[in-house]
């Protein structure tokens, strides 16, 4: 994977934290921080598309274990 250098700005109590938790996981601080801006990337991201979301028949109530094993079993085929 090709990596791009940048620069930022961080607190320094940030920085105390990811230095615990790098040295604490036995990793760079660099991985650290690298996870921290995909986590970012990803939770603003902006998808051109509207997700596919599955819609279910049912009285709009919480199904109960029971109606959930029933219906995982029907749709296994295995009821």
């Amino acid at each position: 994977m090709s990596m791009k250098r940048t620069n930022v700005y961080a607190d320094p109590a940030d920085l105390a934290l990811i230095k615990e938790a790098a040295e604490r996981r036995g990793v760079p601080e660099a991985e650290i921080i690298r996870e921290g801006i995909h986590l970012a990337a990803m939770a603003n991201r902006v998808w051109d598309e509207p997700l596919d979301w599955p819609t279910f028949d049912g009285p709009g109530s919480p199904a109960d274990k029971d109606e959930v094993r029933s219906a995982v079993a029907h749709r296994a085929g295995t009821q």
